[in-house]
């Protein structure tokens, strides 16, 4: 396992946790239900890839693509999530063009996870 896609992994999921119940009982009053949309979109995709990490965390010694994989996942995270949440909390509209990049980093890492995992398989 690797450690440190571990920590990675654990330590966005709780901020994804974190941030899903400030979105939930801080910012229901505050934002506007479209950006409250945006921002609950930018948690979910964190929490999935949050527990994509830690999955490829326990793959990575096996092979180098799992954890190429976890690596894409967490830059998938702060462009696809980062930009959506800055987008929610402050309306910019152009941070959404970061958000795409962000989508295909997580394409990436699950098109990675599956080479690794059908690799692995092969071998056996």
């Amino acid at each position: 396992m690797k450690r440190s896609l571990l920590l990675l992994g654990s330590l966005f999921a709780f901020f994804g946790v974190a941030f899903g119940a400030f979105g939930a009982h801080g910012l229901k009053a505050i934002l506007a239900p479209d950006m409250l949309a945006i921002f609950d979109t930018a948690v979910r995709y964190q929490i999935y890839h949050a527990f994509g990490i830690i999955i490829a965390s326990f793959l990575a010694e096996e092979h180098r693509l799992a954890g190429t994989a976890g690596r894409l996942f967490g830059v998938g995270i702060l462009l696809f999530s980062g930009s959506l949440y800055v987008l929610s909390l402050t309306g910019i509209r152009s941070f959404g063009i970061v958000t795409p990049f962000g989508g295909f980093c997580f394409l990436g890492g699950w098109y990675l996870l599956f080479l690794a995992a059908y690799k692995m398989q092969k071998e056996r």
